[in-house]
């Protein structure tokens, strides 16, 4: 029982990084680009995609199409929290998210994300 409780101090002191994600499928090599504000959630994210709720239709498709084995989730980038009482760590994660939408441009034929009205 000791063990239990260590095991839970431990998850309670590690700490949350919030961060840009992509889901990738290796057998055609769209990805999907996403933000999260604690990493463990990913746990989450793969939950969704096995039990068919996924909130991208497309990669949820793909998914059920391909299997779980065609697909790797990789962290892109942890967002750089700042001791500052005006940093915003929503705003900064949006950012974080929108910079490697730029760089990856996820869409179409090339990925899972929809464009973002101007």
């Amino acid at each position: 029982m000791d063990r239990k409780k260590e095991l839970k101090q431990l998850y309670k002191e590690t700490e949350i990084e919030a961060g840009v994600f992509q889901i990738k499928n290796n057998a055609n090599q769209k990805v999907f680009v996403g933000s999260t504000r604690n990493f463990k959630t990913l746990n989450g994210v793969k939950f969704s995609l096995e039990t068919g709720v996924y909130i991208s239709a497309q990669l949820q498709e793909d998914w059920k199409a391909f299997g779980k084995e065609a697909f790797q989730i990789d962290i892109l980038e942890t967002l750089k929290k700042k001791d500052s009482p005006y940093f915003n760590e929503k705003e900064a994660l949006a950012e974080l998210e929108n910079k490697w939408l730029e760089k990856l441009q996820p869409y179409g034929d090339r990925g899972y994300n929809s464009k973002k009205p101007a």
